[in-house]
């Protein structure tokens, strides 16, 4: 149960930033009240703050039923799947050295299940 609660807090952050993403393209940031408030109701990041509360309650729920050693190196896949994102939603180009990065992540999320 922890690891598909832990699966579904993953696809949450992962969806939360690419809310943001999605939200910043629209939005141009000004050092300001009014440009802070224009930016956090923007309705993607909006969403996607309200995702991340929900992900976040998620996360408190595993952390209370599971090791901290085991459960925070395996949030990593976040930049695994953040990585998918970045090609299918946004059209991101992925070099090989970043692909060997995402590899070493998924051997280390392997090595920290076992």
């Amino acid at each position: 149960m922890i690891y598909g609660l832990l699966m579904v807090n993953i696809i949450l952050l992962v969806l939360g930033q690419t809310l943001w993403k999605i939200g910043m393209k629209s939005v141009s940031i000004e050092l300001s009240l009014s440009g802070i408030f224009k930016v956090l109701f923007q309705p993607y990041i909006f969403a996607g703050l309200v995702v991340y509360a929900v992900a976040t309650f998620i996360w408190l729920y595993i952390l209370s039923k599971s090791d901290l050693s085991l459960v925070y190196p395996l949030q990593s896949l976040c930049y695994v799947f953040a990585a998918f994102i970045g090609i299918i939603v946004f059209k991101e180009y992925i070099p090989p050295t970043r692909w060997f990065g995402i590899i070493l992540i998924l051997l280390g999320a392997f090595f920290v299940a076992r």
